[in-house]
């Protein structure tokens, strides 16, 4: 029987109905350096409670799931070393065994959807990853978002990912793609891209709409929502080109492979922008929470209608 144990905040959100946002935990464990990582979970945190939403940030604990996560363990992770980095292969294996680990994209929809939680916010999902028609290192989070029904708030896919081939694989498995606000998708720390956006949207409201339609329609899987970074918080996508191209050569040259690929881009990213892309991922994330809580708030009150 799979132990859950909810943060006190969320139970009494559940009891009385409140909108609830999930929120994942590897951002916490593999996405950036300690104290930024846990500073920066409490003020997303703090950022859905603003819009008159919860947060949730998920993780599993000495095989508990827990369903938020008190300021205690909260600081213990972020500060916990050898955290596994869980996706929907290795999630049941890592509750089995009693083990620690961070949810992925992927295990955050599933423990979302386990919660009865609609909305996730995240900074950026995975994706197809440079070079994946020989390495096939495709992530899961594209498949979950087929599969299951958790409308996700991401800046996009990850930059350091081959872009094109993600959205593609996206419409393959009929995954709505909706850019919030603007007619081009968001490239993660850059606001524009020289992509088309495959849908658009510009409230909160109809972003709720469109998650409760697929679900009136017996529709499959949840919608990915791509909220463009604030644009004075970006990095031009061709000032950091040549600083992703510099860290997947290195990666290439250390064997750096399969889940280790994105810990790694990510930490020589921050060396090498002297610290811009972090500032740009916490800007990212902030905003996307912000539009998460609104969305979960506006599904409410069509819930209450």
């Amino acid at each position: 029987m799979i132990d859950i144990r909810y943060a006190a905040e969320v139970a009494t959100a559940k009891s009385a109905g409140k909108p609830i946002v999930a929120l994942e935990s590897t951002i916490i464990t593999h996405g950036m350096p300690y104290p930024q990582n846990v500073e920066t979970a409490r003020l997303v945190e703090d950022d859905i409670r603003a819009t008159g939403a919860v947060p949730a940030t998920i993780a599993v604990l000495d095989g508990v799931l827990h369903i938020g996560l008190e300021a205690a363990a909260l600081d213990a992770l972020g500060q916990a070393q050898n955290v596994a980095k869980l996706s929907r292969a290795d999630f049941a294996a890592c509750l089995a065994r009693g083990g620690t680990g961070a949810t992925t994209v992927a295990a955050t929809m599933i423990a979302a959807r386990m919660a009865g939680i609609h909305v996730f916010a995240t900074g950026g999902i995975g994706g197809v990853h440079r070079g994946a028609e020989t390495s096939f290192d495709i992530s899961a989070d594209l498949r979950e978002l087929a599969q299951t029904a958790v409308t996700v708030v991401a800046a996009g896919a990850k930059a350091i990912l081959d872009l094109p081939k993600t959205y593609e694989v996206l419409e393959t498995l009929g995954v709505p793609v909706i850019v919030y606000g603007q007619d081009n998708v968001p490239a993660f720390w850059s606001a524009t891209s020289d992509m088309p956006a495959p849908l658009r949207m510009d409230s909160a409201a109809q972003i709720a709409r469109a998650h409760l339609m697929r679900g009136e329609m017996g529709l499959p899987g949840g919608q990915l929502i791509a909220n463009p970074i604030p644009v004075g918080a970006q990095i031009p996508a061709e000032t950091l080109a040549p600083f992703i191209d510099q860290a997947l050569a290195e990666a290439d040259a250390q064997g750096i492979a399969a889940k280790s690929v994105t810990p790694f881009l990510l930490a020589r990213l921050f060396e090498l922008t002297k610290g811009a892309s972090l500032t740009a991922n916490i800007a990212l994330v902030r905003n996307n929470a912000r539009l998460a809580g609104e969305i979960a708030c506006e599904m409410a009150k069509i819930a209450q209608a």
